[in-house]
């Protein structure tokens, strides 16, 4: 039997994942960071990109984009409570497209009135959701 732990993955709007895993593959800040069960305790930000879950009988990963949030993890629970969630096969790559380019374009006209910071996130936001979408149609792990 291969030893598991159970991962919560909650947006603002629902819970988007609720189950047992065997491993877990998250966006920190400085890296990515791999949780096996008996983790030591921990608390860290994450950044826009795509969480990989190794479900306990499954062959595949599940993927789900997160625009960022917090993630908490204990020896034998993991808790990630993002800003935006979803699993990436419901990523609409048009629209993350569509984002991607409204940003580079703010960000390259200088004389608007926009929100660099803004802009820098949302382009971050959008290059996330496309790697995701990326990693899914690939089916890299």
């Amino acid at each position: 039997m291969a030893i598991s732990v159970h991962c919560d993955v909650v947006s603002a709007e629902e819970s988007i994942f609720s189950g047992v895993v065997e491993f877990a593959v998250f966006p920190g800040e400085s890296g990515e960071l791999g949780i096996l069960p008996r983790h030591t305790p921990l608390i860290t930000r994450i950044k826009p990109g795509t969480i990989r879950l190794k479900v306990l009988g499954q062959a595949d990963y599940e993927l789900v984009y997160v625009s960022g949030g917090m993630l908490e993890v204990q020896p034998d629970m993991i808790t990630v409570l993002a800003d935006t969630a979803i699993r990436a096969h419901d990523l609409d790559e048009a629209k993350a497209l569509e984002a991607k380019k409204r940003a580079e374009e703010a960000l390259s006209n200088r004389n608007s009135e926009m929100d660099y910071a803004a802009a820098e996130a949302e382009l971050a936001q959008a290059v996330a959701q496309l790697h995701a979408i990326a990693r899914l149609k690939k089916n890299i792990h």
